[in-house]
């Protein structure tokens, strides 16, 4: 089996992304920039083919899509240009495979600053469609076979460059999983994350509750209200610094309204 990085990178160079990402496996990395092209490398003989496709389109969930259809590679790993990779991160996430063949996908530890750490995985376990919030798409390795069957892609009305701020890896976890493919944890960290000024997060303010009020609806459907209460009461304390609890309750019911009158497409 070949691991596969499937990479979103804006305005990079080929030798660069490969020598800053630490790459060392097969990889497609998407582009975004101004202009159309596609470059090729090999790291090594015989691994380590790297290929580099140039787009203008924007959009994070556009570019992971892009990557899963150019994707040859038994198990895909999916990336950002701030994931530094550690030594040896394909023999690792083979070797987690190798153990559970059952498993369709499995969740990594990405390395990050504490102020942005959402998990860390301390044993090896199957993650619900109810707990499945926490993983950014960077942590997730899944086998191409199972992705292409599935169907699922990522949503282009979530994440960087989208309409509303993120939670399109948590959309494309939960669909994945509640089509009866098989998650599960790892224990292994295989790279880390780069500190650097995030592209949609912008402090606890209204366009935060408002988006994530909408990103509840799709994620939960008629728990949506309940889950977005939970969600808050438990967070308060760092949530609502400098907005008060009602405000943001009333930011994220806003949210879950305007969904409702979209109906259910993403």
């Amino acid at each position: 089996m070949k691991v596969e990085v499937l990479a979103s990178v804006m305005n990079a160079s080929l030798p660069e992304t490969v020598q800053h990402m630490n790459l060392q496996s097969d990889a497609v990395i998407i582009n975004q920039c101004d202009r159309l092209g596609q470059e090729e490398m090999q790291i090594s003989p015989g691994n380590g083919r790297i290929r580099f496709c140039s787009f203008p389109d924007r959009g994070i969930g556009r570019s992971r899509n892009e990557a899963i259809l150019r994707a040859e590679g038994d198990i895909c790993l999916f990336s950002d240009a701030d994931i530094v990779y550690e030594d040896g991160y394909e023999a690792a996430v083979l070797a987690e495979f190798e153990r559970n063949p059952r498993a369709d996908m499995i969740i990594f530890n990405i390395e990050v600053e504490e102020e942005r750490r959402t998990y860390h995985i301390t044993e090896r376990k199957p993650v619900r469609w109810y707990n499945c919030g926490r993983y950014g798409a960077v942590s997730f390795a899944v086998r191409r076979e199972s992705l292409l069957q599935s169907g699922i892609t990522f949503s282009l009305l979530f994440g960087g460059g989208a309409k509303y701020s993120n939670g399109e890896d948590s959309l494309f976890l939960t669909e994945f999983i509640k089509k009866g493919y098989r998650v599960y944890t790892a224990p292994v960290t295989i790279g880390r994350e780069e500190a650097g000024e995030s592209t949609w997060f912008h402090g606890y303010n209204e366009k935060f509750f408002h988006d994530r009020g909408v990103l509840y609806h799709y994620l939960y459907g008629w728990l949506e209200w309940p889950l977005a209460l939970r969600f808050l009461y438990a967070h308060k304390g760092m949530l609502c610094t400098e907005v008060s609890l009602q405000q943001a309750r009333q930011w994220m019911r806003e949210g879950i309204q305007e969904a409702k009158e979209h109906g259910s497409r993403r």
